[in-house]
């Protein structure tokens, strides 16, 4: 497994790099595991865990292995505690800022978004470059003007963006996102962008789920 290297007492060594596929699972399980706190349960088994989300067992125990020991044996998981736990390697226990770009039909839907958050991660700027858009409100959230994007970006220390813009724009917006410092996209526009080393970009194409999924019929 390939690893990050780092210096300890005057030597290098390899931290284990944890897989993409890992990381996302982890939000599959805090969802469910949410879903139980809310019913009050207070234990659960990787056995119990893996017929609830269709997952084989050992799996679920070998991807959180790789962030410590959470499970007791022959009671399993304690909720409560592993939410914490989870939470915390997903840094949703610190506040993380989150920047909206494009206030049309698809911005508006996410940023309802906020209203169902538990957590600490929020959409907390939108920006649009439509001036006929700049001023108006959007979920309490006032929408401003793409010039002021670096300001606002540095002031609220954002790290995260969602684009939420024509295609033909995304790009333009991905490299002003990056001057600004951004290093995680979100990418709702129907296109490929190119992004420079260190920042992440993840994909959320409705169109392309649904012509995959429709192979399936």
């Amino acid at each position: 497994m390939k690893g990050n290297a780092v210096r300890r007492r005057g030597r290098k060594v390899k931290v284990p790099r944890i897989s993409e596929a890992v990381v996302r699972r982890l939000p599959v399980y805090l969802r469910y595991l949410n879903s139980l706190q809310a019913l009050h349960v207070r234990t659960v088994s990787s056995q119990q865990l893996g017929e609830a989300l269709d997952l084989n067992p050992a799996q679920i125990r070998k991807d959180l292995a790789c962030f410590g020991e959470f499970g007791r044996k022959g009671i399993g998981y304690e909720v409560n505690y592993l939410i914490e736990k989870i939470k915390s390697i997903l840094k949703l226990d610190q506040k993380i800022n989150v920047v909206l770009i494009g206030a049309g039909h698809l911005g508006h839907a996410i940023s309802n978004y906020n209203a169902y958050l538990k957590d600490n991660m929020r959409i907390t700027a939108i920006f649009d470059a439509d001036p006929g858009k700049v001023g108006k409100k959007i979920v309490g959230l006032t929408i401003q003007a793409l010039s002021t994007l670096s300001e606002t970006v540095k002031e609220m220390n954002i790290r995260i963006a969602i684009i939420a813009v024509p295609a033909e724009a995304a790009q333009a917006v991905a490299d002003e996102l990056m001057r600004c410092g951004i290093t995680g996209i979100l990418n709702f526009a129907p296109v490929n962008i190119r992004v420079i080393e260190g920042v992440r970009v993840h994909d959320a194409d409705v169109t392309m789920e649904l012509h995959s999924l429709a192979y399936y019929l």
